[in-house]
């Protein structure tokens, strides 16, 4: 499986944007990814900080990328 610093990494060469760690759970979630739950999350139905829109692109073709999607 793909880290999170991985899938940081390859956007942040290709986009020149680091994503939060955040982003890429929602991004996953809405691609039909499996997602552990954070310990610390308070509310598990509800999202605090989710993906923006412009960013999704760059997180789901780095899922391309590292074959996970």
């Amino acid at each position: 499986m793909t880290s999170y610093k991985e899938i940081q990494l390859y956007v942040k060469q290709n986009y020149g944007f680091v994503p939060e760690p955040c982003w890429i759970a929602h991004a996953k979630e809405k691609c039909g990814l499996l997602i552990g739950q954070a310990p610390n999350r308070i509310d598990p139905d509800k999202r605090v900080r989710p993906c923006p829109e412009d960013k999704f692109y760059a997180i789901k073709d780095a899922f391309r990328h590292f074959g996970m999607i």
